[in-house]
Protein backbone atom coordinates (compact mmCIF):
# COMPACT_ATOMS: atom_id res chain seq x y z
CA UNK A 1 0.00 0.00 0.00
CA UNK A 2 1.47 3.00 -1.04
CA UNK A 3 1.15 6.25 1.31
CA UNK A 4 0.28 9.60 0.01
CA UNK A 5 1.93 12.37 0.81
CA UNK A 6 -1.49 13.99 2.40
CA UNK A 7 -1.26 10.73 4.92
CA UNK A 8 2.38 11.05 5.95
CA UNK A 9 1.53 15.13 6.74
CA UNK A 10 -1.22 13.81 9.20
CA UNK A 11 1.24 11.77 10.76
CA UNK A 12 3.74 14.54 10.81
CA UNK A 13 0.83 16.68 12.43
CA UNK A 14 0.36 13.62 14.84
CA UNK A 15 4.15 13.32 16.32
CA UNK A 16 4.33 17.21 16.55
CA UNK A 17 1.36 17.77 18.26
CA UNK A 18 2.62 14.96 20.42
CA UNK A 19 5.43 16.49 21.22
CA UNK A 20 4.20 20.31 21.46
CA UNK A 21 1.26 19.26 24.18
CA UNK A 22 3.91 17.18 25.92
CA UNK A 23 6.33 19.83 26.48
CA UNK A 24 3.73 22.50 27.08
CA UNK A 25 2.01 20.35 29.50
CA UNK A 26 5.35 19.84 31.21
CA UNK A 27 6.41 22.78 30.87
CA UNK A 28 3.02 24.18 32.72
CA UNK A 29 3.20 22.01 35.76
CA UNK A 30 7.15 22.93 36.26
CA UNK A 31 6.00 26.38 36.07
CA UNK A 32 3.33 25.77 38.35
CA UNK A 33 5.15 24.08 40.92
CA UNK A 34 7.58 26.10 40.79
CA UNK A 35 5.42 29.22 41.18
CA UNK A 36 3.63 27.92 44.05
CA UNK A 37 6.95 27.45 45.59
CA UNK A 38 8.10 30.50 45.45
CA UNK A 39 5.10 32.07 46.60
CA UNK A 40 4.88 30.16 50.11
CA UNK A 41 8.43 29.96 50.48
CA UNK A 42 9.65 32.57 49.25
CA UNK A 43 12.52 30.52 46.78
CA UNK A 44 12.68 28.05 43.96
CA UNK A 45 14.69 25.78 46.04
CA UNK A 46 13.02 22.37 46.39
CA UNK A 47 14.52 19.98 48.13
CA UNK A 48 12.49 16.52 47.56
CA UNK A 49 13.68 13.07 46.36
CA UNK A 50 12.14 11.52 43.63
CA UNK A 51 10.04 8.44 44.38
CA UNK A 52 10.36 5.02 42.89
CA UNK A 53 13.37 3.79 40.49
CA UNK A 54 11.63 3.91 37.57
CA UNK A 55 8.75 5.84 35.75
CA UNK A 56 6.02 3.30 36.68
CA UNK A 57 7.45 3.96 40.55
CA UNK A 58 7.82 7.30 39.75
CA UNK A 59 3.96 7.42 38.61
CA UNK A 60 2.74 5.46 41.05
CA UNK A 61 3.52 7.76 43.60
CA UNK A 62 2.39 11.21 41.68
CA UNK A 63 -1.10 8.75 41.41
CA UNK A 64 -1.23 8.16 45.20
CA UNK A 65 -0.49 11.35 46.45
CA UNK A 66 -2.81 12.84 43.65
CA UNK A 67 -5.45 10.54 44.81
CA UNK A 68 -5.06 11.09 48.20
CA UNK A 69 -5.44 14.61 47.65
CA UNK A 70 -1.88 15.64 49.07
CA UNK A 71 -1.06 18.35 46.04
CA UNK A 72 2.10 20.19 46.59
CA UNK A 73 4.52 22.17 44.63
CA UNK A 74 6.55 19.02 44.56
CA UNK A 75 4.25 16.59 42.82
CA UNK A 76 3.35 19.78 40.46
CA UNK A 77 7.10 19.29 39.95
CA UNK A 78 7.36 15.29 39.41
CA UNK A 79 4.23 15.63 37.34
CA UNK A 80 5.63 17.96 34.78
CA UNK A 81 9.13 15.88 34.68
CA UNK A 82 7.02 12.96 34.47
CA UNK A 83 4.49 14.30 31.47
CA UNK A 84 8.77 15.29 29.68
CA UNK A 85 9.34 11.89 29.87
CA UNK A 86 6.80 10.21 28.47
CA UNK A 87 6.83 12.32 25.88
CA UNK A 88 9.22 10.49 23.28
CA UNK A 89 7.54 7.52 24.61
CA UNK A 90 4.47 8.19 23.36
CA UNK A 91 5.96 9.99 19.85
CA UNK A 92 7.45 6.27 19.57
CA UNK A 93 4.52 4.32 20.37
CA UNK A 94 1.97 6.37 17.82
CA UNK A 95 5.25 5.83 14.94
CA UNK A 96 5.25 2.12 15.56
CA UNK A 97 1.22 1.77 15.36
CA UNK A 98 1.88 4.29 12.41
CA UNK A 99 4.19 1.84 10.36
CA UNK A 100 2.77 -1.29 11.57
CA UNK A 101 -0.95 -0.52 10.26
CA UNK A 102 -1.30 2.40 8.20
CA UNK A 103 2.17 2.21 6.36
CA UNK A 104 2.03 -1.52 6.67
CA UNK A 105 6.11 -1.49 5.90
CA UNK A 106 7.45 -3.85 8.41
CA UNK A 107 11.63 -2.95 8.55
CA UNK A 108 10.22 0.95 9.60
CA UNK A 109 7.65 -1.02 12.13
CA UNK A 110 10.41 -3.31 13.39
CA UNK A 111 12.41 -0.71 13.82
CA UNK A 112 10.05 1.24 15.66
CA UNK A 113 9.09 -1.91 17.85
CA UNK A 114 12.56 -2.40 18.99
CA UNK A 115 13.09 1.23 19.75
CA UNK A 116 10.03 1.06 21.85
CA UNK A 117 11.11 -2.16 23.46
CA UNK A 118 14.50 -0.35 24.80
CA UNK A 119 12.88 2.49 25.46
CA UNK A 120 9.82 0.72 27.34
CA UNK A 121 12.32 -1.65 29.11
CA UNK A 122 14.79 1.56 30.66
CA UNK A 123 11.47 3.53 31.20
CA UNK A 124 9.47 0.98 33.02
CA UNK A 125 11.06 -2.34 33.51
CA UNK A 126 14.64 -0.93 34.96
Amino acid sequence: MKISRRDSGRMEALIGSILAVGVVGSVLFLAAGLFWQRRATGAIHLNHALRGTNLFGFWSGCAQAVAGGRWSPELLVNLGIGVLLLTPYVRVAASAVYFAFFERNAKYAGFTAFVLGVLTYSLFLR
